[in-house]
């Protein structure tokens, strides 16, 4: 009997890149593919609390590898994780694929190797030096992958530093007309850290792009009419999405936090039709005290219903949530128009019909979902690439509007609130979020473009 072809499929080991992995294994699950999904052992650790995906009848393997971080580190410090995941999670990724095949091993001979985009640099090497079939996914847009592979352009324009990649200078600039105006500040490795950071942070990614040019596939967590200027940069990059991140068969899965699935939802069957205003700011974003109460605030000056995602660590050091006096009486007590949780079930939340627009971080993963849900945007970016996705959402599609700071660097309530009011009044903005959903639901149906590229991607994995 002929084995299946096995993929192995590893994640960065961040909450937004963990879930669109998770689906594109089980999508390679579906065109009979056997799975080992890696996860870091801390984050193994905390899917299996959170109850979220594991118990899946056999369909993809899970297996903890260490991280090199210890056990009490911020997982946050972004730059110091990328740089242990090589010497720490490379050898025994490379043990996993030489070990497979064996009489105990399950799922039999690991035959190629599926990996995020940002763990490329190394896991692509140990793919070529056990002469398995590879691919690249970007889980993020294709504007912010043009960036990166195009990085020699920038340099020659002289909008960034050769070195270390910095910002030559605040001058805005495009890839194509028709793709959003950038910022080099905006960059996504120009906005995690300290300068030192940025720069090793800089170097790895460019050694990851020197890799991705020697892999089998890339593959985009987009689709073509979102995005059709970035794509005709880069043909060669297969736009699969939007992927179904975050459930599947109605069961969350790679979820870090338990969602609050039932109260949650039966609070939102009980609104009325666009209605409420759903609040979450994904799993990095974090506020200081002044910010918060803010939002708080402006959430109940708007005088709409909404349901709040607040974190137990979204405060900035750790601190408690200090919601500004007598806000949770006020506003979600006893006949209250408010709803606190710590996690959603965020794809079911957004295609609820009582939503009616997305406060969001504009993470790639909450973008897309609110796209394909039909749902507009209060566009309120954090760092990296949600300064870039932000655009999309204001300027380029135009279905959401930018929160925009005071020139204390706040984001006022008065803001909030009338930012709010301005979406919900909106008949234009919500057709043209409307088109976009029917041109991302047909672009995964069978015969649209994105599942036709993931049929492509998955034949030529199978290949020996």
């Amino acid at each position: 009997m002929v084995s299946p072809p096995h993929a192995l499929v590893i994640p960065y080991p961040a909450q937004g890149h963990v879930i669109p992995l998770l689906e594109v294994a089980h999508a390679l699950a579906d065109r009979g593919f056997a799975v080992t999904f890696v996860n870091t052992e801390f984050n193994h650790a905390r899917v299996v609390a959170a109850g979220a995906g594991l118990e899946d009848g056999g369909r993809v393997r899970f297996v903890a590898v260490p991280d090199g971080m210890a056990s009490g580190e911020d997982r946050n410090q972004l730059v110091r994780l990328t740089m242990l995941m090589e010497e720490f999670m490379a050898p025994r990724v490379e043990e996993l694929v030489l070990a497979s095949g064996e009489s105990s091993g399950a799922g039999g001979k690991i035959t190629c190797m599926v990996t995020d985009y940002n763990v490329g640099s190394w896991a692509l090497q140990v793919a070529r030096r056990t002469g398995i079939r590879s691919a690249a996914v970007w889980p993020a847009s294709a504007a912010v992958m043009a960036t990166l592979l195009g990085f020699d352009k920038l340099i020659e324009d002289k909008i960034i530093d050769a070195e270390d990649g910095s910002a030559l200078g605040d001058k805005p600039f495009q890839l194509s007309p028709d793709m959003p105006l950038m910022h080099s500040a905006h960059l996504s490795w120009n906005c995690i850290g300290d300068h030192d950071q940025q720069a090793a942070l800089f170097r790895y990614l460019v050694e990851g792009v020197r890799a991705i040019e020697q892999c089998d596939f890339v593959i985009c967590n987009s689709f073509q009419d979102a995005e059709p200027a970035a794509f005709s940069l880069f043909p060669n990059v297969l736009p699969v999405g939007p992927l179904l991140t975050g459930e599947r068969n109605g069961k969350a899965v790679g979820h870090f936090w338990k969602p609050e699935d039932e109260e949650c939802m039966s609070w939102l069957d009980a609104q009325p039709a666009r209605s409420v205003v759903y609040v979450a700011f994904g799993s990095f974003t974090m506020f200081n005290r002044r910010q918060f109460e803010e939002l708080a605030l402006g959430l109940e000056l708007s005088s709409q219903a909404f349901l709040w995602v607040v974190r137990p660590d979204i405060l900035q050091g750790g601190a408690e949530h200090d919601y500004p006096e007598g806000f949770l009486d006020r506003v979600c007590g006893a006949g209250g128009r408010g709803k606190l949780v710590t996690w959603s079930p965020q794809q079911r939340v957004l295609a609820h019909p009582s939503v009616a627009c997305f406060v969001s971080h504009c993470g790639w993963n909450s973008t897309m979902e609110g796209v394909r849900n039909g749902v507009p945007f209060l566009a309120w970016p954090y760092f990296a690439d949600q300064f870039v996705n932000q655009l999309y959402i204001s300027d380029i599609w135009k279905v959401g509007l930018k929160a925009v700071a005071d020139e204390s660097g706040i984001i006022t309530k008065e803001h909030i609130a009338g930012r709010v009011e301005e979406l919900m009044g909106n008949a234009d903005m919500r057709e043209r979020v409307e088109a976009m959903k029917k041109a991302a639901h047909e672009s995964i149906q069978e015969g649209g473009s994105s599942h036709g590229n993931f049929d492509t991607f998955a034949e030529g994995m199978k290949k020996a």
